[in-house]
C-alpha cells in the first residue's frame, strides 16, 4: 500500500474544471497525501511544460512512481487497486455505485452544456431548456435510487465514495445555476457542499484570479451573472 507522498495531480483551475475536482476530492476526502500542479486553461494548455505533465492534453492527469494516468475514471480505477475504501464494500453497492459512475462520465451532455462549470459564480438562467430538466430528472432518479437502496447518506451507502467523487461537480454547477431538487436529492446535495474538501474547493475557486475568455463567454451565453465571489482579475 502507498505510504509516501509519490502522487501528484495535474489540474485546470478550480473555477473552471469539473474534471480536476473528482480526483482531488476522493483524494482528499480519504486522507491520500498527494502534490498537486495547477495550469490556467488557455495559453498555459499549449505549453511544453503542460504537455510533458499531460500528454494527452487534458486533466486531470495522475503521475506516480513514474506512471502517468490520464482520464477521471482510470485514475479513479488504479487508486481503488491501491487504496480501500474508493469503491464501496459492499458488490451490489460497488457494481451500482460503477455504473452510477460511468453514466455521469459519458452522459450528461446537456447538463454539462447549459451549466457550465463556474463554482464562484451565482447565476439565472435565460431561458428554460426541457433538455436540462430531462437530464435533471434523471439525474434525481439516480440519486434516490442510490439513497434508498442503500440508505444514505451517501449514495451507495453511509460511507462517502468515487460515485459521490463523480457528482461533486454537479452539486456545484445547481448551486451556481440555482437549481432546485426534490427534498431528498437537495439534503444530498447540501451534505456534499457541506464536506470541508467541498468548501476548500470553492475557496480556491474563489480566490481564483485568472479570467478565460472562452469559459466565461460559455456561462453569458445561457445565464445572466447576479453575483461573483473571485477575486478581481
Amino acid at each position: 500500500m502507498p505510504t509516501t507522498k509519490h502522487y501528484t495531480l495535474v489540474l485546470g483551475n478550480p473555477h473552471y474544471s469539473s474534471w480536476s475536482l473528482r480526483p482531488w476530492l476522493l483524494m482528499s476526502y480519504l486522507g491520500m497525501d498527494f502534490d498537486v500542479r495547477w495550469f490556467n486553461f488557455g495559453p498555459a494548455f499549449s505549453t511544453l511544460a503542460f504537455h510533458e505533465m499531460a500528454p494527452a492534453g487534458h486533466v486531470p492527469v495522475l503521475h506516480t512512481r513514474g506512471q502517468i494516468i490520464w482520464d477521471s475514471l482510470a485514475i479513479v480505477e488504479y487508486l481503488a487497486e491501491q487504496h480501500p475504501g474508493v469503491w464501496p464494500i459492499d458488490p451490489i453497492a460497488r457494481a451500482w455505485a460503477r455504473s452510477a459512475s460511468a453514466e455521469m462520465h459519458a452522459n450528461f451532455s446537456s447538463l454539462r452544456t447549459l451549466c457550465p462549470f463556474a463554482v464562484a459564480l451565482r447565476a439565472q438562467h435565460h431561458r428554460q431548456d426541457m433538455r436540462l430538466h430531462g437530464e435533471l430528472e434523471r439525474l434525481q432518479t439516480l440519486w434516490q435510487e442510490g439513497l434508498n437502496r442503500f440508505g444514505g447518506p451517501f449514495l451507495a451507502g453511509e460511507r462517502f465514495s468515487a460515485v459521490d467523487a463523480f457528482y461533486a461537480p454537479v452539486v456545484f454547477r445547481l448551486q451556481t445555476y440555482g437549481l432546485k431538487l426534490d427534498p431528498a436529492c437537495q439534503r444530498y446535495a447540501d451534505s456534499l457542499l457541506a464536506l470541508p474538501a467541498m468548501q476548500h474547493w470553492h475557496q480556491m475557486a474563489c480566490e481564483d484570479s485568472w479570467r478565460d475568455p472562452d469559459h466565461e463567454a460559455e456561462v453569458l451565453h445561457v445565464a445572466d451573472i447576479h453575483l461573483d465571489l473571485r477575486q478581481p482579475a
